[in-house]
């Protein structure tokens, strides 16, 4: 069975130019779950089209999920069971009226945290790790590590999932 890399987009539609949508569209094997939506963020619709996606296939998957998406992704788990292998969680916003789970994910987790998020601080991000139960890779200071900031191809996010994908250390 092949790794299947899902795409678990956040709040808006991302930029074309997007380091997920360079990678739908450099890469095979990488798909979005669900197709990105626009604004608002609703988690309902969100983590039932994730579940679709991922029952349409036994075979395991590795959630790849920016900003709001990460939300999804922990939504999702405290739900539901499923082919997922790991996630790599970027950038979660901080959202704190917001009752999202804070339980440990029970697949292998990996959140990348920027030091000059604008939606999280680097401390409000290790906050979500350890409630998630995930790994933390600094990423330095990369803003929401969003097209705006400069990331179109992102290389260490692709070396991040490749070792996800194949049980390996960061």
């Amino acid at each position: 069975m092949s790794v299947r890399r899902l795409l678990v987009p956040g709040r808006g539609v991302a930029h074309p130019e997007h380091w997920s949508w360079e990678w739908v569209r450099r890469r095979s094997g990488y798909a979005w779950a669900p197709e990105p939506p626009g604004p608002p963020y609703e988690p309902e619709p969100r983590v039932a089209a994730l579940q679709a996606v991922l029952a349409a296939s036994p075979d395991p998957a590795v959630l790849i999920a920016h900003s709001a998406g990460c939300l999804t992704v922990a939504y999702w788990a405290e739900r539901h069971t499923g082919p997922v292998q790991a996630a790599l969680l970027v950038t979660p916003p901080f959202v704190g009226d917001m009752a999202v789970p804070r339980r440990p994910l029970p697949f292998r987790t990996v959140v990348v945290a920027s030091r000059t998020d604008p939606h999280a601080t680097f401390e409000q991000a290790e906050e979500w790790a350890r409630a998630w139960g995930a790994e933390v890779v600094d990423a330095g200071p990369v803003g929401h590590l969003d097209s705006k900031t400069g990331f179109g191809p992102w290389p260490r996010g692709e070396r991040l999932v490749e070792a996800l994908c194949g049980g390996e250390p960061l």
